[in-house]
């Protein structure tokens, strides 16, 4: 009898060890897949020091599957097709027309003549002032038929002052473009206090539908680029710095490939002032005698073979034209290198 006993509570034992077994890998189970709607959960939470080394351990595992679906992402141009597929699953052009420093009349017209002309990336920012003239430039492009509202990927920045009213900041643009969604909204600048909050109504803006994608600008660095990614949800698709042969922002663009984050260039051609600088460059002159080409149009050529989208900005009716038409030849190989080499890591603005 008592062996019988004894054999009754051996196996009770056994069955309560297996429950708990199953419990725990059902709970790791679960914690796997909550991992990726969440990057801060962890790091919020260990705000004591016995949980600092279990949460930091837990990040490193939540940024590390935030990361692993972009490791093998294919961001490679097409060139053919003049556009990348952006880490949202959402198709981008690589040449657009920029419009810093342009008024409202001049923005109207060169955004008009760029999308006439076959462009279908538009730039502009809410401190440039005309987003107004963006919107008007869009829609005569549209009434004449050149284009549809679906062809054309428009970008505007939010400017550092409205990141304590993000909503706000997007609600305005949207009417100052006069247009139902934004297909990117980019932070204009790094302002570590606000610019978190500023991310955040983005992705609300995301959800509402009222922007399609979201990026950032100015962030110079891999570490103030993690530390806005980490308090944040969804990964920017691009980031947009200040690239062109003397800067290739080579570190950065390095950092951005395990986010399947895309590098775009602001003053791609060296910005006003500095055009000729880079124009008369002796190694950029020689590939552009070679081909037949301008120095601007090498240097367009040169950022989208080296994968960088760009924006290059101007008002004047043949310069746009003259700067879509990089789409008929290619840079060898020896080229590519030759440019590589022109990089001195010198930036020619301040900000």
């Amino acid at each position: 009898m008592k062996k019988i006993c004894s054999i009754i509570a051996v196996s009770i034992l056994c069955m309560a060890f297996t429950g708990c077994s199953q419990a725990g890998v059902q709970s790791a189970a679960s914690t796997d897949e909550e991992i990726p709607q969440s990057r801060n959960d962890d790091v919020v939470n260990a705000s004591v020091e016995t949980q600092q080394e279990d949460s930091s351990s837990t990040e490193s595992e939540d940024a590390g599957q935030q990361t692993e679906n972009f490791a093998d992402m294919n961001t490679e141009f097409d060139l053919e097709k003049g556009t990348v597929l952006l880490n949202n699953g959402i198709e981008m052009p690589i040449l657009g027309i920029g419009t810093f420093r342009l008024s409202d009349e001049q923005a109207e017209n060169s955004v008009y003549w760029a999308l006439r002309d076959g462009y279908r990336l538009i730039d502009t920012a809410r401190i440039y002032g005309n987003e107004a003239g963006v919107g008007r430039g869009i829609q005569r492009a549209i009434d004449e038929g050149f284009v549809t509202r679906e062809e054309i990927f428009v970008t505007t920045k939010m400017w550092t002052d409205d990141y304590d009213d993000g909503d706000s900041a997007i609600e305005n643009s949207l009417n100052r473009l006069g247009l139902d969604y934004i297909d990117l909204m980019i932070l204009h600048h790094s302002a570590p206090g606000s610019d978190v909050g500023a991310y955040q109504a983005m992705e609300r803006a995301v959800e509402d539908g009222k922007l399609r994608s979201i990026g950032l600008s100015n962030y110079y660095t891999p570490e103030d680029f993690d530390r806005l990614v980490e308090a944040t949800t969804i990964v920017p698709v691009l980031l947009q710095n200040e690239t062109h042969p003397y800067h290739q922002s080579m570190e950065m663009k390095e950092h951005l490939k395990k986010y399947g984050t895309v590098m775009e260039s602001w003053f791609p051609l060296g910005g006003r002032g500095n055009t000729q600088t880079l124009f008369n460059d002796e190694t950029i002159v020689s590939i552009a005698e070679a081909h037949g080409k301008t120095s601007a149009q090498i240097i367009l050529r040169w950022h989208l073979q080296a994968g960088n989208i760009a924006i290059p900005g101007s008002s004047n009716e043949d310069h746009i034209q003259e700067n879509y038409e990089i789409f008929d030849f290619e840079l060898s190989k020896e080229e590519m290198q030759r440019m590589t080499g022109l990089d001195r890591g010198e930036r020619f603005a301040d900000y």
